[in-house]
């Protein structure tokens, strides 16, 4: 299955409806900034179903702050990010997963890309698909392991 990642859209539906057409992807995770984009977007792709969360952006959406979700036998942890401080660093975030028994981590808000892994859980910011370099993510499950890419629109 192929999993797209995206966050802080920053309402800029057009780029993340072209991402959803280039890659068709198996289902949307919206880490927040914006989940009203995903909202509105959701309905024009019946067969892909969307996942949002609310990011500091979001204040007033009634949507959750994070979400926890199987995908693929992979435990997924998503969060925006701003009340981990992930502009500080990733202790903090990093600590919030493992606490869950997560294997995936998917946060936003730095607008900045950033890939690895890290005591066998996989850690995913998209970047911003709304701004600057229009970033996002696309995982899939080979061999046992979540493998990413990070591409722009």
């Amino acid at each position: 299955m192929k999993i797209l990642v995206i966050s802080d859209s920053h309402g800029n539906k057009g780029v993340i409806r072209k991402a959803v057409d280039l890659e068709v992807p198996g289902i949307v995770l919206h880490l927040g900034d914006h989940d009203s984009d995903c909202e509105e977007i959701d309905p024009e792709y019946p067969e892909i179903p969307f996942r949002c969360i609310r990011g500091n952006c979001d204040r007033s959406s009634a949507g959750s702050d994070t979400d926890e979700f199987t995908l693929g036998g992979k435990r997924f942890y998503m969060t925006h990010g701003h009340l981990h401080r992930v502009k500080l660093g990733l202790s903090s975030v990093f600590k919030a997963a493992s606490s869950r028994g997560a294997d995936v981590l998917l946060f936003g808000h730095t607008h900045v890309p950033y890939y690895s892994v890290k005591e066998n859980v996989t850690v995913v910011n998209p970047g911003s698909i709304g701004m600057g370099g229009k970033t996002y993510a696309v995982l899939e499950f080979k061999n046992g392991a979540v493998i990413c890419n990070i591409k722009s629109v």
